[in-house]
């Protein structure tokens, strides 16, 4: 299951009040929009975004059961968050009190998808977000597969940070003369001779950074990202707020820098802890592990001049 980042920490921080218009640009299984819905009430709008449909069926039926008599009008929307302002005008929204971007992926996509996401269970390797793969699609398979040895150094240098990540290209390509890399297990073994001996018994899998970084390529996540940050003096009304969820550094580098291009419009709050995030206690790293990584940043939109 699921379990959201920072629930209260972020929702709160959206001033959300009885009536308002907000978007959970990554639904997922229904988590935030939850908490949202509560906020916001029966005379208040919630547009549930998610690239895979099958988790918006999900979140439909969790929602329904959990709410009952006293849920919003809710959207359910399959699209991707970076088309947020078609999806806006198609639902004849002008602008948002509110909205809430939990970023990367989500743990039931890691151990539940099928779709090439995990390095601890043998599988087709899409890692798509999309739960129908068209063939013209791009997949982590076509990446390793056809991609030059340059370009695929350059993803997982870039988008994992990973320092290996020449001699993990190298053979990649190397294997592929033999041999079509079809899986995740092919994958991992090929990284797993390229990394050193040290580097494989650390705290975090020497897999990780590689996967990460072709998940990132293969669905565009940060130039999305980039763009729903750009869409944000448009679409949200003044002094309204968005929060962002990032997982690392490539994801927060991107909100930052996207934010201070527009400095004149949007600023990010200040919290209790004098700076401008806030990330999990050490309770909740225990409870959840993998919100070990994550930070809370508040995007307001300022008022005009």
């Amino acid at each position: 299951m699921h379990i959201p980042i920072l629930l209260k920490e972020s929702i709160d921080s959206l001033n959300l009040k009885e009536g308002d218009v907000v978007v959970d640009c990554t639904t997922n299984r229904g988590g935030h929009s939850l908490e949202i819905s509560k906020r916001i009430g029966k005379n208040g709008n919630l547009i549930c975004l998610d690239l895979d449909g099958q988790a918006l069926k999900e979140a439909q039926v969790f929602l329904k059961s959990e709410l009952k008599d006293n849920s919003p009008n809710i959207f359910f929307v399959n699209e991707n968050f970076r088309n947020i302002k078609k999806v806006l005008k198609d639902l004849k929204f002008e602008k948002i009190d509110g909205l809430m971007a939990d970023l990367g992926v989500s743990s039931q996509e890691i151990d539940e998808s099928g779709r090439g996401f995990t390095f601890q269970k043998n599988e087709p390797l899409y890692m798509t977000l999309q739960d129908k793969i068209s063939e013209d699609a791009l997949t982590a398979e076509k990446i390793v597969n056809t991609w030059d040895e340059e370009n695929i150094a350059d993803i997982i240098y870039y988008y994992g940070d990973e320092r290996f990540a020449k001699r993990i290209a190298k053979n990649i390509c190397l294997e592929r003369k033999n041999k079509e890399i079809k899986s995740t297990f092919d994958l991992v073994e090929i990284i797993k001779k390229s990394v050193p001996e040290k580097y494989k018994h650390q705290k975090i899998h020497f897999a990780t950074k590689t996967f990460q970084a072709l998940r990132i390529t293969v669905n565009d996540e940060l130039r999305a990202e980039e763009e729903l940050v750009q869409a944000l003096p448009e679409i949200l009304k003044e002094n309204k707020r968005a929060s962002f969820l990032t997982f690392h550094s490539g994801e927060d580098r991107v909100l930052k820098k996207s934010v201070n291009l527009l400095k004149d419009e949007l600023r990010f709050i200040k919290f209790d802890n004098k700076k401008n995030f806030l990330e999990p206690e050490r309770k909740e790293i225990f409870e959840n592990p993998r919100s070990r990584s994550a930070k809370l940043r508040v995007v307001e939109k300022k008022y005009a001049n």
